[in-house]
């Protein structure tokens, strides 16, 4: 098999760009993102992801000097370390340390006053996957994590203010279809409930290549395997590379005024198709495939495969719940401003709502995860009288049912 560069591949056939979407304001903002960061305290929450360990990288460069990464993901955090250590000319602060643990819990609180301040926090735990939407139980888990436990960190913050809070979004909070999108939306509504509180910014942006558990990331995993490839013939996403994942949180995080959402600055015609980048990673690979008629046929001819045989490839209709074949930044009553930078563009008139709008909701959320009535369909429209524009599209099928 022959082992492609995955950034010069996201660079040709993905993103095509041959530098960062961001480096010229990088290069704009050279000065001021150094005296907000060198020497400064940072936090990462989250920091072992592909976007959480890319902004790390980002922010490293200004070389902060003290540096604190939390992260359930306990092997996540050994790699980002690994990572880091192994790159030749990476700054790492002499106080780097990495904390295997949830946000949410009391030894978190605990480390995060007696290790404190941190200037610059940046929170990136979320669950971020419309696959997350199952039932009534994993739709709790995520409103959990992405709502009721971004609510209990601000309510923190207050009290050991940083310089700069970040905390990240998505695109699919614009016009959200999921409950994925949705969760993250009211996350953007409570954290605009505190920006009067704190210095708070938040981005929105594409599909990240190869993130970490993406549909491409998991080719890689299946050709290990020797599996088949499963993949939607009929869905375009915009995408930026994990370089630039981590930039424009940076860029956001250190940036943006107070209550501000940050998005890439993305044509309608950069959007790519999943079936396209399919078939030129398998060309850039070497290796023919042939089209499949369904999973079990992808799974059979995959079983019964020999080394000259082509990889077997199944593409099919998005047909599950949650799932929308474009992707958006903003809607029709946002206020852009794509004059101040070049790469990015800024969501001036979030709607910042009262701490106690944001309370009453979250009370009636959880009332809601208590009662008898509690399944899916009952927190999809609890969702829907707080969050107009969300219209969900339910199929009764889930990501998990597939390949």
């Amino acid at each position: 098999m022959h082992i492609i560069d995955i950034p010069q591949f996201i660079k040709t056939h993905i993103t095509k760009r041959d530098k960062s979407l961001f480096e010229n304001d990088i290069n704009e903002y050279n000065e001021l993102l150094s005296a907000n960061i060198r020497g400064k305290s940072v936090l990462v929450i989250g920091g072992a992801g592909t976007i959480g360990s890319s902004y790390i990288k980002a922010i490293l460069s200004f070389e902060p000097s003290r540096l604190y990464v939390v992260d359930t993901n306990e092997n996540g955090l050994t790699e980002l370390t690994r990572d880091l250590r192994s790159k030749h000319g990476q700054y790492i602060p002499e106080d780097y340390k990495t904390y295997p643990m949830n946000f949410g819990d009391d030894v978190f609180r605990k480390m995060f006053v007696n290790e404190g301040p941190f200037h610059i926090v940046a929170n990136f735990a979320a669950h971020k996957h419309v696959r997350s939407e199952k039932d009534h139980y994993s739709i709790e888990a995520m409103i959990d994590n992405n709502v009721f436990k971004a609510k209990e960190f601000l309510d923190l913050l207050v009290t050991h203010k940083p310089e700069h809070f970040f905390c990240v979004s998505t695109d699919k909070a614009a016009n959200p279809v999921n409950v994925m999108g949705a969760s993250k939306k009211l996350m953007e509504e409570v954290i605009m409930a505190y920006s009067s509180d704190i210095k708070i910014t938040t981005a929105r942006f594409a599909n990240v290549a190869f993130s970490n558990g993406s549909l491409l990331d998991g080719y890689i995993q299946r050709l290990f395997k020797k599996q088949p490839i499963s993949c939607p013939s009929d869905v375009k996403r915009f995408f930026v590379s994990p370089e630039e994942s981590g930039q424009i949180c940076m860029l956001a995080c250190i940036l943006g005024a107070s209550g501000e959402i940050y998005f890439p600055k993305l044509d309608e015609d950069e959007m790519v198709n999943f079936k396209d980048i399919t078939l030129d990673f398998f060309k850039e690979m070497a290796i023919p495939v042939t089209e499949c008629l369904s999973d079990d046929d992808a799974r059979n001819r995959a079983a019964s495969k020999s080394i000259e045989d082509p990889h077997p490839v199944y593409f099919f209709t998005s047909d599950t719940s949650g799932e929308k074949l474009y992707e958006e930044f903003y809607t029709d009553t946002d206020e852009v401003d794509m004059i101040k930078y070049e790469g990015m563009g800024v969501i001036k008139n979030a709607v910042k709502p009262s701490k106690t709008q944001i309370e009453n909701c979250i009370s009636e959320l959880k009332m809601l995860m208590t009662s008898e009535v509690y399944d899916k369909s009952a927190i999809v429209s609890l969702m829907k009288k707080h969050l107009p524009d969300f219209e969900h599209i339910e199929t009764g099928k889930s990501l998990d049912q597939k390949m």
